[in-house]
C-alpha cells in the first residue's frame, strides 16, 4: 500500500484550492439565488435608476468566473471544461441533500421551524431551472472565449481575456437567468411573470455589478496565476508568456 501511494502523482495544493473555490462559490450561489438584493448608488442607470437590484447569487457567482479563469489559464481549456461539468453535477448533489433534509421529519424540540427552513433553503423550481441553464451555457462559453482571445493575442494580455471572457459570459448568464427564472418559467407554470421594466432592472443591476467585479479582480488573477506558476502548480507555459 505504501508503494502504491508513493507512485501516485499528488495534485498541487493550488489546483485543489481553485477547484474548491469554484465549487464552493457555485453551490453558495445556488442557495442564495432566490433573495433579491438592493444596493443604493449615487447616480441613475436605465431601468434600475439609483438602486442596483440583483439576485443574491450574483456576489458568489462572480467568484466562479474568477476561479475558472485562473484555472483555465493554468491548466488549459480541456481541464477547465471538466471543472465546469463537475460543478454542474455538484449542483444536483446539493439539491438532493437540501431537499432530502427538507423532506425528513424534524425533531419536536428543534429550534428551527420546518416551514421556515424550507422557505429559506428550498429554492423554487423557477430559480433552479434558470440557474442551472444559465450556469452550463455561460461557464462553457467563458472557457471558449477565454482561449479564443488567448489564441488571437498569441498568449499575451491576460487582462484582456479575463475581462473579455467574463464580460460576455456574464451577460449570457444574466440574460438567461433573469428571463428564464422571472419570466419564462412563471409564464409556463401559470404564474405572473415580472414586468419588462422590472426584468430589465434586474439585468442592468446584476450585469453592472458583475462587470465591475470582472475588472476589479484582474490584479488578483495575475497574482494567483503568477504565484501558482512560480510554485510549479501549472500546466505547460503558454507559447508567449504574459
Amino acid at each position: 500500500m505504501t508503494d502504491h501511494y508513493r507512485d501516485t502523482t499528488p495534485l498541487p495544493t493550488g489546483r485543489i484550492a481553485l477547484v474548491a473555490l469554484f465549487v464552493t462559490a457555485l453551490v453558495t450561489a445556488q442557495m442564495t439565488a432566490s433573495k433579491l438584493l438592493g444596493f443604493s448608488i449615487p447616480f441613475s442607470l436605465p431601468f434600475t435608476r439609483d438602486m442596483l437590484v440583483m439576485p443574491g447569487a450574483a456576489l458568489a457567482y462572480a467568484l466562479t468566473f474568477f476561479a475558472s479563469d485562473c484555472y483555465s489559464e493554468l491548466y488549459g481549456p480541456d481541464e477547465a471544461h471538466k471543472m465546469v461539468n463537475v460543478g454542474f453535477a455538484m449542483n444536483f448533489v446539493l439539491l438532493a441533500l437540501v431537499y432530502s433534509t427538507i423532506a425528513a421529519p424534524a425533531a419536536p424540540f428543534s429550534s428551527v421551524d420546518p416551514a421556515t427552513f424550507e422557505r429559506v433553503l428550498g429554492a423554487s423550481l423557477n430559480i433552479v431551472v434558470a440557474s442551472l441553464l444559465a450556469y452550463v451555457v455561460s461557464q462553457h462559453w467563458d472557457v471558449r472565449v477565454f482561449h479564443a482571445i488567448r489564441e488571437a493575442t498569441d498568449g499575451d494580455s491576460l487582462w484582456l481575456r479575463n475581462v473579455g471572457s467574463t464580460a460576455s459570459s456574464q451577460l449570457l448568464d444574466t440574460l438567461i437567468f433573469v428571463v428564464v427564472g422571472f419570466a419564462a418559467m412563471p409564464a409556463l407554470r401559470g404564474g405572473d411573470p415580472m414586468t419588462t421594466n422590472a426584468l430589465l432592472g434586474l439585468v442592468v443591476g446584476q450585469y453592472v455589478l458583475k462587470l465591475l467585479i470582472a475588472v476589479a479582480d484582474t490584479p488578483f488573477v495575475y497574482a494567483v496565476v503568477g504565484y501558482l506558476r512560480s510554485r510549479g502548480s501549472a500546466g505547460p507555459v503558454p507559447r508567449t508568456a504574459d
